[in-house]
């Protein structure tokens, strides 16, 4: 029995999930917890990997140093992304792989499980009486989360960026990715020599967790994601002028805040008007100048992060976001602009990745859901370089990018061992 709507489809599970065939749980529980250990800071939740710290190089060497123990050949490549390789030869590869940096106060999960898992698959393929019929590569790739701006690793090895963008690139504190890679050891006029020949990836599969609510409420163990939102990213100054808090009438003021606030309350509508139920808007980053509590803000900066699966949507909610700042910057007596510090495209899945999983999982009996990745991943840029396909596990709660994010070790063994099936079957049964 099926339950479809218009953007998804539902497969409810009839035999209460299956009995993993080759993970060895344990191994991987092991492995993701030794990690968490990795960029913990005494006072502080969670953990903190920001792409190219000191902690994420650590944390980058500590894998190699697993795959090297995995009997896979492990290798830092220019933009800092590190793969493992097994059953090397001249044929494209299979891959599998996400990220391993972290957001300031960041879970255990988000990326790390799709990294791990592939080393636990690499090591449960190397058990099987013949060798495959392609190489298989996991890899974690640089600056996931988007410190920079983007998605650095991935563009890279993709061919996707510019040696421009990466002299130009910088953090909320001002601090330039080329200065950041140079402090650890990388040369960054070097870095588009991570990029990958044309055909020389097969497929490329993710596991990852949700990062939202969708399969924990509707008690399904597998999401099958058919496409990626498309995500930019701005850094917006509204600047009046700071004046005393006392004696500065209401009606005669040029407050900063206000312009911010009165935008708050646009989004809504925004959403309404250009978005769908895809689409997200958020106001995630201020700051106000001088920070005086007896000062009427003379300035205030905050980052807009806007997302939807449909790019011309993606177009109208920024339009219409410059509209509306506009008009109030006009109404309070503002200066307004922005930097869009990133932009990128929503990019669908394959189907014949997606036909593989769900497949797969109906096999499996593993009760499964088409469904859209709210949250940009690695696979929308490997997407546009070859097949590319990713599916999710259940968060408790909803929650990601937090201390408490959290997923059941029994739904990391059954993603684990659905990505683990369709990593064997491009592995050993397409040949083309």
């Amino acid at each position: 029995m099926a339950y479809s709507s218009s953007s998804m489809s539902v497969q409810p599970n009839q035999q209460g999930g299956p009995a993993p065939a080759a993970i060895e749980l344990d191994r991987l529980r092991h492995d993701i917890l030794e990690l968490a250990e990795i960029g913990k800071i005494e006072g502080k939740p969670g953990v903190h990997r920001l792409g190219f710290s000191d902690a994420d190089m650590e944390s980058r060497r500590w894998l190699m140093a697993k795959i090297e123990a995995a009997g896979g050949t492990a290798r830092m490549d220019e933009a800092g992304n590190v793969i493992g390789r097994w059953f090397d030869s001249d044929e494209a590869c299979v891959m599998t792989g996400s990220h391993i940096d972290s957001v300031p106060s960041g879970g255990i999960f988000d990326g790390t499980l799709g990294v791990l898992t592939g080393l636990e698959c690499a090591r449960v393929l190397q058990t099987l009486p013949e060798p495959p019929k392609r190489p298989f590569e996991v890899v974690a790739f640089a600056d996931e989360e988007g410190r920079f701006g983007g998605m650095f690793g991935v563009q890279a090895l993709t061919g996707t960026t510019t040696l421009e963008w990466i002299h130009q690139a910088h953090d909320v504190g001002k601090v330039y990715l080329a200065d950041a890679m140079a402090a650890q050891g990388f040369n960054p006029d070097e870095a588009l020599n991570a990029t990958r020949k044309a055909g020389s990836v097969h497929a490329f599969c993710e596991l990852h967790i949700e990062q939202g609510p969708v399969l924990e409420q509707k008690g399904l163990q597998i999401g099958v994601v058919e496409g990626i939102s498309g995500v930019f990213k701005w850094m917006v100054r509204l600047v009046g002028k700071a004046n005393h808090a006392g004696t500065a009438p209401m009606d005669m003021r040029s407050d900063a805040f206000m312009g911010l606030a009165d935008f708050a309350h646009e989004i809504p509508r925004i959403i309404a008007e250009e978005g769908t139920d895809k689409s997200r808007l958020t106001v995630g980053k201020v700051e106000l100048k001088p920070g005086n509590p007896h000062t009427v803000p003379g300035e205030a900066e905050f980052s807009i992060v806007g997302r939807d699966i449909d790019l011309d949507v993606m177009k109208a909610i920024g339009l219409a976001c410059r509209k509306a700042l506009s008009a109030i910057a006009r109404r309070h007596n503002l200066h307004f602009d922005f930097e869009e510090l990133s932009w990128l495209d929503p990019a669908p899945c394959h189907p014949d990745i997606i036909a593989l999983f769900k497949s797969h999982a109906e096999r499996m009996g593993l009760s499964h859901q088409v469904m859209p990745s709210g949250a940009g991943h690695d696979t929308q840029f490997m997407a546009e370089f070859t097949r590319a396909g990713m599916i999710f596990v259940p968060s408790v709660g909803g929650i990601s990018h937090a201390p408490d994010e959290w997923t059941h070790w029994r739904d990391i063994e059954q993603g684990a061992s659905l990505l683990y099936e369709t990593l064997k079957s491009l592995l050993y049964n397409e040949a083309k």
